[in-house]
């Protein structure tokens, strides 16, 4: 399992970060409010730029995807896999899907 974090840095470009086992389960036990939502696509998407809608979790539990950054670096997430997404500002990232698998993601918002 890999958890990144996707956050807008001071250059307003989006970023990349591989936060180990301990450091995400330090903030995913912080309280937060907000509903937690359920994510189903299809394997084939395409999402061109966008900001994360609010600071939140999100879990791969079926397909697959690829985020990009405006650096052009990619990242592979899979069934398992957490995204910590924090660019609610700046440029934002693309989704893709990969394969055919339909995606399904769970979202949980972060606190702050």
């Amino acid at each position: 399992m890999q958890v990144i974090r996707i956050y807008t840095g001071d250059d307003e470009q989006t970023h990349f970060e591989e936060l180990d086992i301990e450091a995400f389960r330090a903030i995913a036990t912080t309280p937060g409010a907000g509903p937690i939502g359920c994510n189903p696509g299809p394997g084939e998407f395409f999402q061109d730029w966008h900001n994360a809608p609010r600071r939140q979790y999100v879990m791969v539990l079926s397909g697959g995807m690829e985020i990009e950054v405006g650096s052009g670096e990619k990242r592979v997430l899979k069934v398992g896999d957490v995204l910590v997404a924090e660019d609610v500002t700046g440029q934002g990232h693309i989704t893709r899907g990969i394969g055919t698998e339909p995606r399904v993601s769970v979202s949980v918002p972060m606190p702050g």
